[in-house]
């Protein structure tokens, strides 16, 4: 893993955030250390996405453990030679190991330029990435936070965010989806880094992808 310094912008979110909001004020004092860093592998962090799909943190870890033993090197151009049903046995579904395929075979021919990525809109960004088999809107948000580190990305459709809303906002009741996305409106332009925050106070160990 590449560790990286904050974003440039972190510590005004942070500022922002806590003057802003009781609960963030809290959440960011709690976890002092707490930093968004990333792998220096636009690769991986797709890879690791889809892994991540609807699994918990823990499951997701020990199946990539599994899946990267197995593999030996993580690179698009070794994994489109492994046969699907070989990513199968590590753990992933038959599903998951095609769309780790397909995302190698991307790379392998140049159809994903993440380099081009960088002076695009988010929404741009996402729209390109969903194009792509087996990414949908959530994995390319997680990418906008951990390879791009966009600093204004809300992914209501993440269960962590969903379930960490509900507890220090809701009275542990789960927002529907517009409703999530009107409450983290009070978060912006700092969206990346609430969220960063409300995913610690359900697990304290970083998030990576």
């Amino acid at each position: 893993m590449k560790t990286l310094a904050p974003p440039d912008y972190w510590q005004q979110a942070c500022t922002e955030l806590a003057f802003a909001d009781p609960v963030m004020a809290a959440l960011i004092a709690r976890y002092p250390n707490a930093v968004l860093t990333n792998r220096g592998d636009p690769f991986q962090t797709l890879a690791r996405a889809i892994v991540g799909q609807q699994i918990s943190v823990k499951a997701a870890d020990s199946v990539w453990a599994r899946f990267a033993e197995f593999a030996q090197h993580v690179s698009p151009e070794h994994i489109v030679t492994l046969e699907q049903a070989a990513l199968a046995a590590c753990g992933l579904s038959r599903r998951k190991a095609e769309y780790l395929h397909d995302l190698a075979g991307h790379f392998v021919d140049g159809r994903v330029e993440p380099a081009r990525w960088t002076e695009m809109e988010d929404e741009a960004v996402i729209g390109e990435l969903i194009d792509v088999r087996g990414i949908g809107r959530w994995t390319a948000e997680m990418f906008l936070i951990f390879s791009l580190r966009r600093p204004d990305i809300w992914p209501v459709d993440d269960i962590g965010l969903q379930k960490a809303v509900a507890l220090h906002y809701l009275d542990s009741e789960r927002p529907t989806p517009k409703a999530l996305r009107q409450h983290g409106e009070r978060h912006a332009p700092w969206r990346t880094v609430a969220t960063w925050y409300l995913w610690r106070s359900l697990d304290p160990a970083v998030v990576q992808y």
